[in-house]
């Protein structure tokens, strides 16, 4: 294979094309627009910096959801530990109104609810329900087996049906 063989990824394109859904997706993720953006910047800047190690250009987009995922999960991890060892007391949600108008106010219920499952169980619903990821995009940004999605997605909406039956 020589040089001209190799497609390039048009990084700008995808960032015009996918950015805002990556975005929604990393909210539900880390729970805060700023943090959000942080993330899916990081993703695309991985991306830029790795395109050439990228050999079909289609895997581009699950390459940014696998590095959004990876990297909320990270986000999550160092205030976790911040909030441990530093006791750091910061508001659960932001009043910010552009990120109420990120999520339907018919949604802040369930979101909350999605909120007390396990991290697993949050990514597989959060990629499935609101991203729109088919069983083989959530099992290949997760890193996990197709069946592992499914099994995780069962759990998660019986834990979510309880959770809301307890509400209402």
């Amino acid at each position: 294979m020589t040089l001209v063989d190799v497609a390039r990824v048009d990084v700008p394109a995808l960032y015009a094309a996918h950015r805002l859904k990556l975005v929604r997706m990393a909210i539900l993720l880390v729970d805060d627009r700023a943090s959000a953006e942080d993330v899916v910047q990081d993703a695309f800047v991985g991306l830029y910096r790795n395109q050439d190690r990228i050999r079909d250009p289609q895997a581009a987009l699950g390459y940014l959801r696998t590095a959004v995922v990876n990297t909320a999960r990270s986000m999550l991890r160092r205030r976790q530990t911040e909030r441990k060892h530093l006791r750091v007391v910061e508001p659960e949600h932001s009043d910010a109104p552009d990120s109420e108008l990120m999520l339907a106010a018919e949604h802040r219920e369930v979101l909350a609810a999605v909120h007390t499952l396990p991290p697993r169980q949050q990514e597989v619903l959060v990629l499935r329900y609101w991203s729109d990821l088919s069983e083989a995009e959530i099992a290949q940004a997760l890193g996990i087996s197709r069946g592992a999605v499914k099994s995780q997605a069962s759990r998660g909406m019986d834990k979510l049906e309880k959770i809301l039956e307890g509400t209402r």
